[in-house]
């Protein structure tokens, strides 16, 4: 019982961790003006990457004696995962109502420029513009994000979930317990 707990405790704090970090990652972007960028936002990526890799092997070497199973591994990813996911939907949707309500109309800009530069002509690119605004509402977006982060951060979870993943040896472990 207490393994769950601990599991628990320190997954939920990883998951903080790295939703703050990604938090920070944004508001750097958004300061800078990068936030359009959409190269720079593959960055995230990369802290989840590092969030459960850090993370796990943390918790394996902290809790479990050095020793964790690929599904522990992958399921204590899935909770950091979870847990930033959501800080990260939080903050996407106060960016679009509350700290920039313009952010919406800057995206559908920068799509109508793409566009242009792809040689669409003015009906094609009015038909695509009205179709993007169906679906540009802030809820709609932050609840995409969350899904979207979620499919690819598990991805990266099961990879992840191998690297840190070590398994103790059954017969050390089984000459240890004859000693005791």
């Amino acid at each position: 019982m207490e393994e769950k707990s601990l599991f628990w405790k320190n997954s939920l704090k990883h998951g903080l961790i790295v939703g703050l970090v990604i938090i920070i990652y944004s508001v750097l972007l958004y300061v800078l003006e990068l936030n359009l960028i959409q190269a720079l936002g593959y960055v995230v990526y990369a802290i989840l990457i590092a969030g459960f890799i850090l993370g796990t092997k943390a918790f394996r070497d902290t809790n479990l004696n050095g020793n964790i199973s690929y599904g522990k591994a992958f399921g204590y990813s899935i909770v950091i995962l979870l847990i930033a996911s959501i800080i990260y939907s939080i903050y996407s949707y106060l960016l679009i109502t509350v700290i920039d309500p313009d952010m919406v109309d800057k995206i559908i800009a920068l799509g109508e420029e793409k566009m242009l530069k792809q040689g669409m002509t003015d009906d094609q690119i009015e038909m695509a513009q009205s179709m993007q605004k169906r679906f540009m509402s802030p809820v709609f977006m932050g609840i995409m994000s969350f899904i979207g982060t979620m499919f690819i951060g598990t991805i990266l979870a099961l990879i992840t979930s191998a690297v840190v993943k070590k398994e103790g040896d059954p017969y050390q472990e089984a000459m240890q317990d004859i000693e005791e």
